[in-house]
């Protein structure tokens, strides 16, 4: 066994690939930063997402085109953010959904969460 460690970030771009990984990465990374787009901590993990699922099926030129469009709607204000947001997964096969919150103190009878992303039949 060789003590050399893999590198992360190809490790996880070969992750991405499985689009319901990709979909519990982006999950986690949309609850953990409650909507603050300004981190760059989404920013980058969209990018991921891109570099995994989006980026082989698109030429060149089509790829640049829609990491453009990602740093246009991740600097918009307002409610049409959210909309080009969805439309910016829609083409990686991703929906944008909303979900029922979940309460520590919920009776197990309730409804349980739902998934905030989902893959989506394109």
């Amino acid at each position: 066994m060789s003590n050399e460690s893999v590198p992360y970030h190809p490790l996880k771009i070969k992750s991405l690939k499985d689009p319901l990984f990709a979909v519990a990465y982006l999950t986690e990374i949309f609850e953990e930063e409650e909507g603050d787009l300004e981190t760059g901590i989404m920013r980058k993990a969209l990018r991921d997402v891109f570099e995994a699922i989006g980026e082989p099926n698109m030429s060149d030129e089509e790829a640049k085109l829609h990491l453009d469009k990602l740093d246009g709607l991740l600097s918009q204000n307002g409610m049409a953010t959210i909309y080009a947001l969805a439309n910016w997964l829609n083409a990686l096969g991703l929906k944008l959904t909303v979900a029922v919150a979940e309460d520590d103190k919920e009776e197990e009878s309730s409804v349980s969460a739902v998934e905030l992303v989902e893959v989506a039949k394109v």
